[in-house]
């Protein structure tokens, strides 16, 4: 692959290309075009204030054909090659649609219908004379699997490219497109979409500097579900060698749950549940549909999904995903890959924050049972963390809702890998906006994008960089040599870091959970 001269040189020196801002790549389908900007440095950063100055960001490269028309409920079909160069200056079209309002993280909508692409942030835009190229991240976005977009300020690799990592984030198709069931197409579509798009780092990586032999997946929420359920499919294993799980939410639907969804919503539509009758209903129509299911109506309806799961996400259809995926990992599937998991200590707290005083009226004994809390394990759950309950009904019911949709969970992968390398991490900093440590706000730390936009309604004024440089070189580390620094997870009452001010590793460091195993 072919690169412009200006692009040999080497980052942070002054040359043509950096001074008319652009840079040009060949992937295999075709020239692309990026921008180069500033890295963002840090006292104490990854590399010790040594790294790269700048780095190139190619934004809305294609790895995939419009799934559109004929395509839209098709399995992903590779870019074909275009002629000319691709200007990849903006980011490209989102599977989100529409305002997505206030969320905890910024991940806009951008219209359009190539939503499958993928955004490339590297400090060395050309391939390796000699040698292995730089270690590469794959981001793959949160939002319940429904929501969420890569076109996040927040998830500009800029300060991994500091640090000498090349960072790629991609984008897939979200809720029924992407997961429903429809009794004539290829199941898992999102799923497909990850590989497809793993396939094109595999392929096109080494081109901006990368080293398809060090890949690792990592992402939040959804996103870190997504990169766990890739790490027990046999045929995603040739395309990643470390997995990073930052609140992973696994959704593992069953073959029934994806078809009775898929039969009510096509029936809600007025049509038969097969590709040419749904493909005649509009996007915006199976949008508000999909909407309706799944709204969540009080305490019954959220301890529905907690008990049977997602009805929209990776499904376990036999062909990609053939068993749940602590199956897969306690079968060893994935037993050769590097991981590194953790939660919040309170990601789902903010659900009662609003409803506090109110909340505190009622007994934590038929709050807890409300939400699904068996009676013989009330006495011992709520012993294990008299520290939350000292602060009221709302914060444990909060810190039960973050056990039983993350935190157990944990537990179960740490056991399920024996003794496999896997590292575990609590991120206890509370935020100075909330006084807890909630959904999403670890992901900033990981970033090191502290300086970024919308970060005090999250965070709170001040968040420590001292902090940030603590989670994002632990995560270099890991993305470079495959080890965070700290001690490995195993047995029941395993060791963690926690993540706090100031940190310290733990074992037992998610005791408080037991009682719910």
């Amino acid at each position: 692959m072919s690169h412009t001269p200006a692009q040999s040189s080497a980052p942070g020196t002054t040359d043509a290309a950096e001074l008319s801002g652009f840079v040009e790549v060949d992937t295999l389908a075709g020239r692309v075009r990026g921008r180069w900007r500033p890295t963002i440095r840090s006292e104490g950063d990854a590399t010790g204030g040594r790294g790269a100055e700048r780095s190139a960001a190619f934004l809305g490269i294609p790895f995939a054909e419009a799934p559109v028309g004929e395509l839209r409920f098709a399995a992903p079909v590779p870019k074909a090659p275009w002629a000319g160069v691709l200007d990849a200056l903006e980011f490209a079209p989102t599977a989100q649609r529409g305002d997505p309002g206030v969320t905890l993280i910024p991940e806009p909508s951008v219209p359009g219908e190539s939503t499958l692409n993928v955004n490339v942030f590297t400090p060395s835009p050309e391939a390796p004379v000699e040698g292995e190229g730089l270690p590469v991240l794959v981001w793959i976005h949160g939002g319940g699997y429904f929501a969420g977009s890569p076109a996040s300020a927040w998830y500009d690799g800029r300060n991994f490219n500091r640090d000498g990592v090349v960072t790629v984030t991609i984008s897939y198709r979200l809720g029924f497109d992407g997961f429903g069931w429809i009794s004539d197409a290829p199941g898992n579509r999102g799923v497909r979409d990850w590989l497809l798009a793993l396939e094109w780092v595999q392929q096109n990586i080494s081109a901006f500097g990368g080293d398809p032999s060090r890949v690792t997946i990592a992402g939040q929420s959804a996103g870190g579900g997504a990169v766990l359920t890739l790490l027990g499919m046999e045929a995603a294993q040739h395309l990643f060698h470390g997995v990073y799980a930052i609140s992973g939410a696994l959704a593992d639907v069953t073959p029934a749950r994806s078809e009775t969804f898929g039969r009510a919503l096509a029936a809600s539509a007025g049509v038969e549940p097969t590709r040419a009758a749904l493909s005649g209903v509009s996007e915006e129509r199976i949008l508000e549909l999909q909407k309706q299911a799944t709204e969540l109506n009080g305490p019954d309806a959220l301890n529905a999904i907690i008990e049977e799961g997602l009805p929209l996400g990776p499904t376990i259809d036999g062909e990609l995903v053939l068993r749940p995926t602590l199956e897969s990992i306690a079968a060893g599937v994935g037993a050769s890959k590097p991981l590194v998991l953790g939660a919040t200590d309170d990601e789902f707290t903010m659900a009662f924050a609003e409803a506090e005083k109110k909340l505190r009226w009622i007994p934590k004994s038929f709050m807890l049972k409300k939400l699904g809390m068996p009676k013989e394990r009330l006495r011992p759950y709520l012993a294990a963390n008299a520290e939350v309950v000292a602060k009221g009904t709302a914060r444990i019911a909060g810190r039960f809702l973050s056990d039983r949709m993350f935190r157990a969970a944990i537990l179960d992968v740490v056991g399920a890998r024996g003794e496999t390398p896997t590292w575990l991490y609590r991120f206890s900093w509370p935020s100075g906006r909330f006084g807890f440590a909630e959904h999403c706000l670890d992901v900033p730390f990981f970033f090191d994008c502290l300086d970024g936009p919308a970060m005090e309604p999250l965070a709170g004024p001040n968040p420590p960089q001292s902090l940030a440089d603590e989670v994002h070189a632990a995560a270099v580390a890991f993305i470079e040599v495959g080890d965070p620094g700290w001690s490995t997870a195993r047995g029941t009452s395993p060791v963690a870091k926690v993540w706090d001010t100031p940190s310290f590793e733990a074992t037992g460091a998610y005791d408080s959970v037991l009682p719910l195993r």
